[in-house]
């Protein structure tokens, strides 16, 4: 018998934001910059929308345009706390048994951008309110990813 599990780690040295608000964290988030994957290869107008589930997991609902498309593709997914709500550390699965690690590790005090991590320093986001933000916080941001150890020469930012 084939048990699956949740294997969900963090980096060694991301450490995930603590007195995280989700209700502050739901709606809609842009995406302003990222390490390529194979899932968003390509992708532009990237959005995440975030909303609270009954069970008091949080409904995924990512989307953005494919390369040489003009349609939206969408991914829902579901994501749960690993440790508790208060720490911005989650799990996410888009293709259930199998999950990942979403870690906040930086997050603006009135929650209008937010430096996300996955499982390894492979997957990276930069996530603002709106579909722009100024040089300093693009600035900021490679700056602090590049303290952490992420290649940030291999960015993409996303166009909105």
């Amino acid at each position: 018998m084939l048990l699956l599990a949740s294997c969900v780690t963090k980096p060694a040295n991301i450490d995930p934001v603590q007195n995280f608000q989700a209700n502050n964290y739901l709606g809609k988030w842009y995406e302003i910059a990222r390490l390529d994957n194979r899932f968003e290869k390509g992708m532009s107008h990237v959005t995440a929308g975030y909303s609270l589930n009954a069970d008091g997991s949080i409904k995924v609902l990512n989307s953005g345009i494919k390369a040489n498309e003009t349609s939206r593709s969408y991914a829902e997914g579901v994501a749960k706390f690993v440790e508790n709500p208060s720490t911005g550390f989650l799990e996410v699965s888009f293709f259930r048994p199998f999950y990942g690690a979403y870690i906040v590790f930086k997050l603006d005090d009135d929650y209008k951008y937010a430096f996300v991590a996955g499982n390894d320093k492979d997957y990276l986001w930069f996530l603002a309110r709106t579909p722009t933000v100024s040089q300093e916080q693009k600035d900021d941001f490679v700056s602090e990813a590049k303290s952490l150890g992420f290649e940030t020469d291999k960015l993409v930012w996303v166009e909105q």
